[in-house]
């Protein structure tokens, strides 16, 4: 007899005992009434309330038990419908990094940041131009006419300045998009364990529901036999019917949660069975150790880092914009007075007498300032989250740990120890199979409890980042927004 069947057999045997002592409470039957139905005497050994005494009565008096409630056709359908070998974690991770969009925006993000570093430090295109004065004056030709050309010296090292600034905020950039490969891979490896506990799940409801099916036809032999009544027949199609649902609900869990996995990997199909385990080998993360680590190597924090220093850049090259460029010019035409070709030269520079810049060396400077806060902002909050997960992740440990090397296998060994005890008609069957419904009960436990500490597990290790479909965030604060065609 499997685990499973006895487990639905004390089921169906608990509520039989129930309804059928409800119905002898209700129905009770005095002396009088024996002795006036049915006297007892030498030659009627048997007492009037015996089961070979009203076993005949029961059966003149036989009704049909109620039937069954038919199975619910969304079940009948099944969970699995494709055909695919089953998916590994490793198979997904890959799958992920290939299709999901938003690390392709990141690295577009990269590329962007880089085309602006090259903007930045490219010298300014000269100008040609067409000069002609006094043309027409008296019919003639004019004064003067030639090509003027001009070309603007950037002074003081900007260029660089701004080059150096825009490869360090593409620096920064490459941060978050470390930081979005985090997101997408801690996201999936946690839907990953959700949908394979899951699984795990709809195995063990599955079971339930064939124990709650072994029940139904327990209880109607029990009640042609004369030993059950009709609201224990209820009773069973009660059971059964709450263990399709359960079943339903699971499927219906395992089914969401398939494809919340799915489309973090980027992609679209049926489910498919998953191939993994949810057990491991339990090793405590110590917490001070996650904390130094998360505040040194976190890509947040890099960024941040990493945009810090771009401001800095962003300083000293507002400091310099004052410095007036030197535009240089040159002509030569013809002199139609002197009838000879001649030559012009010219130099100009903007006198910074009214506009200095300090406006823009106060906003950049001030974004210094806020830069160093949002560091200091991230590092707290990054410690506050680390607090959070660490108390879920740690409590889900000490679980996973009592009940992989106690409470799981005592309760295995309390179940065989009894049904060895029953096999030598020391305890009553239901004694067992109570015992086997509590172990089960247990693993469903286990399994919530792995789930859990696997899925913390891998948030700390993945610098607390989730979010695989959020598109990847740009610089954090935004900070300078340069009001000149030309980036700097």
């Amino acid at each position: 007899m499997s685990t499973l069947s006895r487990v639905g057999r004390f089921l169906a045997s608990t509520s039989l005992l129930v309804s059928a002592t409800v119905a002898t409470a209700q129905q009770p039957i005095t002396d009088s009434e024996r002795i006036q139905r049915r006297g007892t005497d030498v030659n009627n050994p048997y007492p009037p309330t015996s089961p070979q005494d009203l076993r005949p009565r029961i059966g003149e008096k036989f009704t049909e038990p109620p039937p069954v409630p038919p199975v619910p056709e969304s079940l009948s359908q099944g969970m699995i419908v494709s055909d695919e070998p089953a998916l590994t974690l490793a198979s997904l991770e890959s799958m992920a990094c290939s299709q999901n969009p938003t690390l392709t925006q990141a690295q577009a993000q990269i590329q962007s940041g880089l085309g602006k570093a090259i903007q930045a430090g490219l010298i300014p295109n000269p100008t040609l131009q067409y000069v002609g004065e006094q043309v027409g004056v008296g019919g003639t030709a004019g004064e003067w006419q030639g090509a003027v050309f001009s070309q603007r010296i950037v002074t003081a090292r900007k260029l660089q300045l701004s080059r150096a600034k825009f490869l360090q905020l593409t620096r920064a950039a490459e941060w978050r998009a470390m930081e979005q490969q985090y997101q997408v891979l801690n996201d999936l490896r946690i839907s990953f364990w959700m949908t394979l506990g899951q699984q795990e799940l709809v195995q063990i409801h599955q079971d339930i529901l064939k124990n709650a099916e072994d029940a139904v036809v327990t209880s109607r032999e029990l009640y042609n036999a004369g030993q059950a009544t009709r609201a224990a027949m209820h009773d069973a199609n009660i059971l059964l019917q709450q263990a399709r649902l359960d079943l339903m609900l699971a499927q219906n869990n395992f089914r969401q949660n398939w494809w919340e996995m799915i489309s973090i990997a980027g992609a679209r199909m049926q489910p498919n069975p998953l191939l993994g385990t949810l057990e491991g080998e339990v090793n405590l993360i110590d917490f001070d150790v996650a904390l130094d680590r998360l505040l040194s190597e976190s890509p947040q924090i890099l960024a941040a880092r990493a945009k810090l220093v771009a401001d800095e850049i962003k300083v000293k090259r507002e400091t310099v914009e004052p410095i007036p460029d030197i535009v240089v010019n040159y002509g030569y035409g013809r002199n139609f007075d002197a009838k000879e070709n001649t030559h012009m030269t010219g130099l100009a520079i903007e006198v910074p007498l009214y506009d200095w810049n300090q406006g823009t060396i106060r906003q950049a400077e001030s974004d210094v300032v806020r830069q160093r806060g949002e560091i200091n902002r991230v590092e707290l909050t990054l410690q506050r989250d680390l607090a959070r997960a660490y108390q879920i992740y740690f409590t889900a440990l000490q679980n996973v740990r009592s009940y992989q090397e106690v409470i799981v296998p005592e309760s295995k060994l309390a179940y065989e120890v009894l049904l060895d005890a029953y096999e030598e008609d020391r305890v009553d069957w239901p004694q067992v199979l109570e015992s086997q419904i509590k172990y089960y009960r247990l693993r469903a436990q286990y399994i919530n409890h792995l789930v859990a500490w696997r899925s913390n597990e891998t948030l700390i290790a993945g610098y607390l980042l989730n979010g695989g479909l959020k598109a990847p965030t740009g610089p954090q604060p935004p900070g300078h927004i340069s009001a000149v065609p030309k980036p700097r």
